[in-house]
C-alpha cells in the first residue's frame, strides 16, 4: 500500500545520506516515476526531499534537517510495528521490510522493552485456509488500486443473479473472516460494497480513473447494516450439551444460564438467508423463541434439508 511505502522511503532517507530513485524502484516493485511522486507527497507531508543531480548524486534530505525521532513515543512505535504485524498476516511483503526499519531508530538500549511491547498482543487475519484464487483476487486489485486503474468482473449476488460489473476500486475491506472491494459501480452510479469471493473473471480495464476524496472514517459499509429498522431482535436459547458454542461464537457477558443449565441470549441480526444459515449451523443444540415467523422459516428450511437426505441413496453399480 501506498503509505506503508512512503513511510519506509522516510525512513530510509533518514538511516542513508542518498539513495538512487531506480533502488527504490527495485525495492518496492514500482515505477521511477511512482517513486518521484512518492517523493513529492512526502515534501508536501512537510518533509524536505531533494534530488541531487550527477555522479553521486540521488535522492536525500535536506542538509540539516532531522525528523524528530521523539515525536513517536516507544509505546506509539510498538502499536505502529504491532499493526503493520497483523497486516502482513494477510500478505504484503513489503510490511517486512517496514517493520526491519521501524526496529532500526529504536535505540539498543531500548530494543528489549520495544520487542516484549511488540509481542504483548497478536491479531492473525489470515483465515486457516486462504485458496489460490482469492489469493491472485487480493493481488490484482491491490495493483488495480495502486494504479488508479478500473476492474471488471461477474458478480452473483445472494439471490444468485449474475451481472457485469465495472468498478472503481477504492477499499479492500477485511470484514469478519471475508474480503470485500468497496468500489464505485458503474453500472449502479453510486459506491457498493463486493465479496471477493462473488467474483468471476475479474481482470483489469484499461482505463484510469480519478479518485474521489471520500471520507472513510465512518465506514459507510457498516452504517445501513446498524440500522434500527434493518435489524431483527433474535431470542436463542442453547441446551447444556451447546454451551460450549454459545461460548465460542458469543461473548459471555451476554449469555444468561436457564433452569436446564443452558444459554439464553437475545441478539440484534439482519433478517436474511445468511441468518437462516447461521441460526442452523448449530444444529439440535440450539433453538430460536422468537419472533415466531423466524421459528417457522427455520423449520421450514430444516425439513427441506431433511426432505433431500430421507430419501434411499441409489443402488452402487
Amino acid at each position: 500500500m501506498k503509505i506503508d511505502r512512503l513511510l519506509s522511503i522516510v525512513i530510509l532517507l533518514l538511516n542513508r545520506p542518498l539513495i538512487q530513485a531506480k533502488e527504490l524502484a527495485d525495492m518496492f516493485e514500482v515505477s521511477v516515476r511512482t517513486i518521484y511522486r512518492d517523493i513529492d507527497s512526502i515534501n508536501s507531508a512537510g518533509i524536505p526531499v531533494v534530488t541531487y543531480q550527477g555522479a553521486g548524486g540521488g535522492i536525500g534530505l535536506m542538509q540539516g534537517y532531522r525528523l524528530d525521532r521523539n515525536v513517536l513515543s516507544q509505546r506509539e512505535l510498538a502499536d505502529i510495528f504491532s499493526a503493520l504485524q497483523s497486516a502482513s498476516s494477510i500478505g504484503g511483503e513489503g510490511h517486512q521490510l517496514l517493520m526491519e526499519k521501524i526496529s532500526s531508530v529504536v535505540p539498543p538500549s531500548q530494543i528489549s522493552a520495544f520487542r516484549s511491547k511488540t509481542t504483548q498482543m497478536i491479531v492473525d487475519f489470515s483465515p486457516w485456509e486462504l485458496t489460490a484464487p482469492l489469493e491472485e483476487r487480493l493481488d490484482l486489485l491491490k495493483e488495480a488500486l495502486e494504479e488508479e486503474i478500473m476492474v471488471t468482473f461477474e458478480y452473483i449476488t445472494a439471490e444468485g443473479r449474475v451481472s457485469q460489473r465495472t468498478v472503481e476500486p477504492y477499499t479492500l475491506v477485511l470484514k469478519g473472516q471475508f474480503w470485500y472491494l468497496y468500489g464505485f459501480c458503474e453500472e449502479r452510479q453510486d459506491f457498493r460494497l463486493f465479496k471477493l469471493l462473488r467474483m468471476k473473471a475479474l481482470v483489469k480495464k484499461n482505463r484510469h480513473y480519478i479518485r474521489q476524496d471520500i471520507p472513510l472514517t465512518e465506514l459507510p459499509w457498516s452504517s445501513s447494516w446498524k440500522e434500527p429498522q434493518n435489524l431483527t431482535p433474535v431470542k436463542l436459547r442453547f441446551t447444556p450439551e451447546g454451551k460450549h458454542l454459545a461460548e465460542e461464537y458469543f461473548d459471555c457477558e451476554t449469555l444468561q444460564q436457564d433452569d436446564t443449565g443452558g444459554y439464553t441470549l437475545t441478539l440484534q441480526y439482519p433478517e436474511n438467508d445468511w441468518l437462516y444459515g447461521f441460526l442452523l449451523s448449530f444444529g439440535t443444540v440450539l433453538e430460536v423463541l422468537g419472533p415466531e415467523h423466524i421459528r417457522r422459516r427455520l423449520g421450514e428450511v430444516a425439513r427441506g434439508v431433511a426432505a433431500v437426505y430421507s430419501s434411499d441413496l441409489p443402488e452402487r453399480q
